[in-house]
């Protein structure tokens, strides 16, 4: 395999901010910022998860805004310091992780097994019980009779809007009420593993070898771990940072020329949630153009495929009113995610406003498809750049939608980065239909 083509570099002012006083100075605005957000978060939320996550991250954020300050004093009275590196800058990273998300996450547990009952979002609840179901009788989802049979307050946590493998995650509470088998244990247990699986694919020998692009994975990681977007998602819900780590995971594997494994990690994200499935639409597309599109079908249509199998033999109509008439509107019950973005202002000012918004979405999907089919990506750089450019658009025409989802799409774009791998050879632009061969 040909290595010769260099990384291509960044420019203008993103880059510029980026990379200012050895990446210090972003460090320092994104602690600050998330300490003055969690505090108000603390302050004013309505929800009492949320309130008492921000009670403690808050600390957390304002611990690493001070470690941060030092190391960039520290640099300007000693350039070219230790603690001022990146290694340094991983520890620090890890550390707020640990103190913004885990430990708030585990008092939450710890306390909801204690028998407070305002210490974790639905979600939560939902996936749990999901588990316990699938335990119980092979499918994780309840039927649209059984659903209707449940008191008009309950309908709504008796839906499971995710793909069968989300319930994975709430297997250990149908076999204990201890604290660590809340389902956010094991969703902060699958983020670790599959970031950190990223960064070591990033890492190998040859694709480490400059310091800006061991910067650039750091802040990929900040982006997705102690970002507050994510921080507080995981800390109080959750179900969201295991697909989009998986997804991170399969990003990273087509980076570095591994089709097969990129089509296996993003068909993992499918199987939990339909959030995942326009990420292996762009990969697929990728895979083609690369001449590998069947080794990344085969993963991320396989593997979703095989876990929807079961419990559509099991229940094929409870899966339907699950995944797919919930989620579009016509389920028993209306969805709770109605964040003001323009499609559910749409859908809700405009005579026949949710047809409207229904129409700008379908025509904002169709005018990706034709994108993608005229001029697919080439490169993982730019498939993380169309997953989140796309995903940002649908997420602001969605009639029904919540500000956290917007962690994917600002996970993507500064991922993107990170893609541009030292020694793995990629086309020198998006017209170059030269680049590593991937069945060498």
């Amino acid at each position: 395999m040909s290595t010769t083509t260099p990384t291509r570099r960044r420019t203008g002012w993103s880059h510029r901010l980026d990379t200012a006083a050895g990446g210090l100075a972003l460090d320092l605005g994104l602690y600050a910022v998330s300490a003055a957000f969690a505090a108000i978060t603390a302050a004013t939320s309505t929800l009492l998860p949320h309130r008492a996550w921000g009670g403690v991250a808050a600390f957390g954020y304002l611990a690493a805004a001070i470690m941060a300050l030092g190391q960039l004093m520290l640099r300007r009275h000693r350039p070219g310091s230790a603690l001022t590196g990146v290694p340094a800058r991983w520890l620090v990273t890890v550390l707020t992780w640990t103190t913004v998300v885990l430990l708030p996450l585990v008092v939450q547990s710890v306390q909801r097994a204690a028998g407070r009952t305002d210490r974790a979002q639905e979600e939560v609840l939902v996936v749990e019980e999901s588990g316990r179901r699938l335990v119980e009788t092979g499918t994780p989802y309840l039927g649209p009779d059984a659903i209707a049979a449940l008191p008009p307050g309950e309908q709504l946590l008796g839906y499971t809007p995710y793909q069968p493998g989300m319930a994975l995650f709430g297997l250990a509470r149908a076999a204990s009420d201890a604290w660590w088998s809340d389902a956010r244990v094991w969703f902060a247990v699958g983020t670790a593993l599959a970031l950190l699986l990223a960064v070591r694919v990033l890492r190998r020998p040859e694709g480490m070898a400059t310091v800006g692009h061991a910067a650039a994975v750091l802040r990929g990681v900040q982006a997705a771990t102690v970002l507050p977007i994510c921080a507080l998602t995981l800390a109080t819900g959750g179900d969201d940072l295991p697909v989009l780590a998986l997804c991170l995971l399969a990003l990273a594997l087509a980076a570095t020329a591994r089709p097969g494994w990129a089509g296996v990690a993003v068909g993992l994200a499918g199987a939990l949630k339909l959030f995942a499935w326009p990420v292996a639409a762009v990969l697929v597309s990728w895979g083609i153009c690369r001449r590998a599109g069947l080794r990344v079908a085969a993963g991320a249509l396989g593997v979703p495929a095989a876990a929807l199998l079961p419990t559509l033999l099991v229940d094929s109509d409870a899966l339907v009113e699950n995944v797919l008439r919930f989620p579009l509107g016509h389920g028993l019950v209306s969805s709770p995610a109605q964040s003001p973005f323009p499609g559910h202002l749409i859908a809700e000012a405009l005579p026949a406003g949710r047809a409207v918004a229904a129409a700008l979405l379908v025509a904002a999907a169709a005018v990706i498809a034709v994108r993608l089919a005229r001029r697919p990506p080439r490169t993982a750089r730019a498939a993380a750049l169309v997953c989140g450019y796309g995903l940002l658009v649908a997420i602001l025409l969605m009639p029904s939608t919540r500000f956290g989802y917007l962690l994917y799409p600002v996970a993507f774009l500064v991922w993107a980065a990170a893609l541009d791998v030292p020694g793995i050879r990629q086309p020198a632009s998006e017209d170059d239909p030269q680049g590593v061969d991937l069945k060498a």
